[in-house]
């Protein structure tokens, strides 16, 4: 057994690492793409390079999380962090050696001979089907990553960096403090149907902020969009943990992840194709096919609930 402090401890450290790794991509998103268009990238080819930065993350997750379990996630979080080193020497910061034992996976719950695909054996197909699903969320997602939002603003609006970053600022607060009004929710109607419930609503709005006429509109309608559009992300990550068995976890949160970067990484260069189209019409794609997502998710798994769901019903 383990005490309740060691996994309050676990728990801060990786908080620490992700704020520490979103405060660093944050930053960095505001000027990218404005950036990579002042020293003479066209839209297509910004799409494209945040498409082949999206595709390296890919292949690199792909070889790290479908054998944490075996060769230890305390490693393979640690061997993350040195290959980011070139990204940032703050996060390698040796935070992953202080985890406890309490992270690594308890024993497998079937032989060790049992077949496996990809660290996957008895919840493939629901993973496999999850990943699926995900993909064409994060392919629409990435219709409109942040780089590609503020440059956006930027080219509708002509907002600078003081405005773009203020904009990112706000919504990445509010999607911050939704996240954490998602248990609450998810425990009064479900995980699947949090994730439906405030992700459809907000891809509605998201097909709206290219339609307001005015400065303010878009920024308001964006803020309110992202105050309930990531309540799905803590209900996703933890409906697909609570439906694998104990030893497939970093295998499944390994091979959604993967199939979400992969789903990611063509579609910025898309983006950048059809914003030298029209400038509205990556809204329109990303918020019209995560709303196909939407339907697609409660069609498929609203009957099949985690053992924790079942308990309490």
């Amino acid at each position: 057994m383990h005490s309740r402090g060691s996994v309050w401890s676990d728990s801060t450290l990786l908080v620490a690492t992700r704020v520490t790794r979103m405060f660093a991509y944050g930053a960095l998103s505001v000027v990218l793409a404005l950036y990579l268009a002042e020293i003479g990238f066209s839209n297509r080819a910004i799409g494209l390079l945040l498409t082949l930065t999206l595709a390296g993350d890919a292949a690199i997750s792909l070889g790290l999380t479908t054998g944490a379990d075996r060769f230890g996630r305390r490693r393979t979080l640690v061997a993350g962090a040195v290959l980011m080193i070139g990204a940032g020497v703050v996060f390698a910061a040796a935070l992953f050696l202080a985890l406890s034992p309490r992270v690594e996976a308890a024993p497998p719950a079937v032989p060790a001979t049992a077949p496996r695909t990809l660290g996957l054996h008895r919840s493939r197909s629901i993973v496999l089907r999850l990943s699926a699903l995900f993909a064409l969320d994060a392919f629409a997602g990435a219709f409109l990553v942040q780089s590609l939002l503020a440059y956006w603003f930027h080219l509708r609006f002509g907002g600078n960096e003081t405005v773009l970053g203020g904009i990112l600022f706000g919504v990445n607060l509010l999607a911050g403090v939704s996240a954490l009004a998602a248990a609450w929710l998810a425990r009064r109607i479900g995980l699947v149907n949090t994730m439906v419930a405030t992700h459809l609503p907000s891809n509605v709005l998201l097909c709206l902020v290219p339609l307001m006429p005015t400065l303010p509109l878009p920024i308001g309608v964006l803020l309110l969009r992202f105050s309930i559009s990531q309540m799905d992300v803590p209900t996703r990550q933890s409906y697909t943990m609570a439906v694998v068995s104990p030893d497939e976890r970093s295998a499944a949160a390994g091979v959604t992840t993967i199939a979400r970067s992969m789903g990611a990484a063509a579609a910025p260069a898309l983006s950048g194709a059809l914003l030298a189209f029209s400038l509205s019409a990556p809204f329109f794609v990303a918020g019209g096919l995560k709303i196909v997502y939407d339907g697609l998710l409660y069609r498929g798994f609203r009957a099949h609930r985690p053992p924790e769901e079942m308990r309490r019903a």
